[in-house]
């Protein structure tokens, strides 16, 4: 032994055995995974980090949400092209038509109210569209 040392081993004695026994460990986790399911499609049974609920939405808030958005489009001169392309189907593109008349005439009147009274036409045509069957197995319907 060098001089100032004593007889009970160093922080490198000490630490290499435990720096082995670490790399060991991880040699060994890292050849189970290459191995496991999820390497060969098959999917892990061990839970992972959780995931919100999938967010439900009712036919008549998606016919709002897409009737309301391309009301505002429309509104502002940005139209995009027919219903289809829209995402639309004839039935909420009609919709579409009555709200953005109906925006355009109280923007001409001056009222602040456009966003209100588009979100409120859009709710009530949508929910009285989908009251009376809403689409059919047509597209434009």
């Amino acid at each position: 032994m060098g001089r100032g040392s004593t007889s009970r081993p160093g922080a490198f004695g000490v630490l290499l055995p435990a720096a082995l026994a670490a790399g060991l460990t991880v040699t060994v986790a890292g050849c189970g995974a290459a191995g496991s399911g999820e390497a060969r499609g098959i999917p892990s049974t061990a839970p992972g980090p959780a995931s919100p609920p999938p967010r439900v939405t009712s036919d008549v808030d998606l016919c709002v949400s897409i009737v309301g958005h391309w009301s505002r489009e429309a509104l502002d001169g940005r139209g995009y092209g027919d219903y289809q392309s829209m995402g639309m189907s004839g039935g909420q593109y009609e919709i579409l038509r009555e709200v953005v008349d109906a925006a355009r005439a109280a923007r001409r009147q001056g009222t602040g109210h456009v966003d209100g009274l588009i979100d409120r036409q859009s709710r009530e045509g949508c929910e009285a569209w989908y009251r009376g069957g809403g689409p059919g197995e047509e597209p434009w319907r």
